[in-house]
């Protein structure tokens, strides 16, 4: 395995969350080891409640125990993979990892200026190795584990949902409303609640996150005509497919879409042969999802799902930049919104966003029994704190044809989509 390449083809890598070089992770590990050795100087910090049941699971539960320290341990061998030289590895054991994510889920995450040394998925950059190991693989996809690390991962959103996360939201060098931050995040598009305020008028970093948008920025296709269809996200293209098969082996190289296992069973038939339009965001990027088409919500629901399952298999494209989200979509927590379009060739559509790593909650703006109806455009929900994708599957009749021919002439440089733009034209 190319440790260097795996790394680069991370989500976070190619979405702009973690630095591009594995040096600058570890040296991440570096600091989050000294800043762990200060704050223990006068004993063990208590474990947050997440993480006491965390610790409690792996203690008790023999395999979740082994799995645990076999991918601490195989994660240790890649490391020489990854270095000339040698390298301070900060988790030593399971103590050393609890204690870690005990500090990461207590903390938002700040700016960096400095591109080499930017790390916004501290979560990630805690796993990364472990996430390229076997034993990690059958970690990360064991229930109990997984559900384990859910709540973990719930608490740290509780407080990136509390005023104490304001921390990070100021007009200082690691703040993310500085100069350079407002470059990267392009905030003069975005709806700065008090600008006069120090944070802004935010409440929370994740209200930083899911920040509105200035709608003149985001103008809509089509507003008259119905078979026009809209991106539902800011984006980057990773995948245009077709002739969609209901059951397809998605851990298998090209990880094919199936449908039973994205749709968790619901509507399969009515989308077999049809087509998904996945795009996935960069932390600059809009995080608030829309309707691609206008027409009355059926229903709406969230499948709780795996957060950390990196594919472990071989013979992957290294260099596509996104390596697991095809997989993912059939096996992380999403979102499943079905809307009937008015436009009987469109029919029904599922507009579908997905938790790619750290938290990323996925969150609803409307109860389809009290306001069913959406114009293309309308707001649908948004993603919390985290790495994100967006699948958008459509019935074979619907589409005439998509903006762009798949693959792209650059498959390392795929296009990108603006929420509200055009991306297809129906029948």
């Amino acid at each position: 395995m190319d440790i260097r390449a795996r790394y680069a083809s991370h989500f976070g890598v190619a979405a702009g969350y973690l630095p591009p070089d594995l040096e600058a992770v570890a040296e991440w590990h570096k600091q989050i080891a000294a800043e762990l050795a200060d704050a223990e100087k006068d004993g063990p910090l208590a474990d947050q409640p997440s993480v006491a049941a965390l610790r409690h699971l792996i203690n008790t539960d023999t395999t979740v125990n082994t799995l645990v320290k076999a991918m601490i341990k195989e994660s240790h061998g890649l490391t020489g993979q990854s270095f000339d030289g040698p390298v301070v590895w900060g988790i030593a054991n399971v103590d050393t990892l609890l204690s870690m994510m005990n500090l990461i889920i207590t903390r938002a995450p700040p700016f960096e200026e400095v591109k080499s040394k930017r790390n916004f998925f501290p979560m990630s950059s805690l796993f990364v190795y472990m996430m390229y190991t076997k034993a990690g693989f059958d970690a990360f996809t064991n229930l109990a584990f997984n559900n384990a690390i859910r709540v973990v991962l719930q608490a740290w959103c509780d407080y990136l949902d509390s005023p104490a996360s304001l921390s990070v939201i100021n007009h200082g060098p690691t703040g993310w409303l500085s100069p350079d931050a407002a470059k990267l995040m392009d905030l003069k598009d975005f709806v700065i609640p008090d600008p006069s305020r120090e944070d802004g008028g935010f409440t929370s970093f994740n209200d930083f996150f899911h920040r509105e948008i200035q709608l003149d920025k985001r103008k809509l296709a089509g507003p008259h005509d119905s078979k026009v269809i809209v991106s539902a996200n800011d984006g980057t293209i990773y995948r245009i497919a077709h002739d969609v098969k209901p059951s397809a082996q998605f851990w298998l190289k090209g990880q094919p879409y199936s449908l039973e296992n994205m749709l968790n069973g619901m509507h399969v038939p009515e989308f077999e042969g049809g087509h998904v339009f996945q795009a996935f965001l960069s932390g600059a990027n809009y995080h608030r999802w829309r309707s691609p088409v206008k027409g009355t919500i059926l229903s709406q629901t969230i499948v709780e799902g795996l957060m950390f399952s990196e594919l472990h298999a071989e013979g992957f494209d290294q260099s596509a930049g996104t390596l697991s989200q095809g997989y993912q979509a059939s096996v992380n927590t999403r979102g499943l919104v079905f809307i009937q379009a008015d436009d009987p060739t469109i029919g029904l559509v599922c507009v579908m966003p997905i938790g790619i790593t750290e938290i990323s909650s996925i969150s609803f703006c409307r109860d389809p029994k009290t306001n069913p109806r959406v114009e293309k455009g309308d707001e649908l929900g948004w993603f919390s704190y985290g790495g994100s994708t967006l699948c958008l599957v459509f019935r074979k009749e619907a589409i005439k044809e998509f903006l762009w021919q798949w693959p792209p002439p650059d498959p390392k440089n795929p296009p990108t989509v603006q929420v509200r733009g055009q991306i297809a034209i129906a029948n």
